[in-house]
């Protein structure tokens, strides 16, 4: 059995996505990926975007609250934001919370002048968030169920 892991951030729009679509991507083999929010204002296009220019099709998932996930039994969550880590629910139970916090790309995207400058924050992040996934993250996960 895979472990599960939920990617938690508070939005679930951009950084939450990209992780679940790299864990899909690097490592649907050894893990059960999910993601959620706080809050759910569906897929951020540029997240979406720049997750294709490496072939990674993210169009597929959808921003999910992390309420509708509560009968998932996760073996590892991870908060991506400051604010979900802080408010991480307690339905957890059993799961190992681990806090990987990344810079928010839309607020970066902010001050950006031109469009080229957005998509640098953009794939900044998702270059950051890939290497967590495929270099950190399976040294969270629980021996007991990690399928090499």
């Amino acid at each position: 059995m895979k472990p599960k892991v939920l990617f938690l951030c508070t939005g679930n729009s951009c950084r939450s996505q990209m992780a679940e679509g790299w864990a899909r991507h690097l490592l649907s083999d050894k893990i059960d990926p999910y993601s959620a929010g706080s809050e759910a204002p569906g897929m951020n296009p540029i997240a979406v975007r720049v997750m294709l220019e490496l072939g990674v099709d993210i169009s597929y998932q959808y921003s999910k609250l992390v309420g509708s996930l509560a009968d998932v039994p996760f073996d590892l969550v991870v908060t991506l934001c400051g604010d979900a880590a802080e408010k991480c629910p307690t339905f957890l139970g059993k799961a190992r919370i681990l806090h990987a916090g990344f810079d928010d790309p839309p607020r970066l995207s902010l001050m950006a002048t031109t469009e080229e400058e957005i998509l640098g924050h953009y794939r900044r992040v998702r270059d950051e968030i890939r290497q967590f996934v495929e270099y950190e993250l399976v040294k969270h996960l629980p021996h007991r169920h990690l399928v090499l």
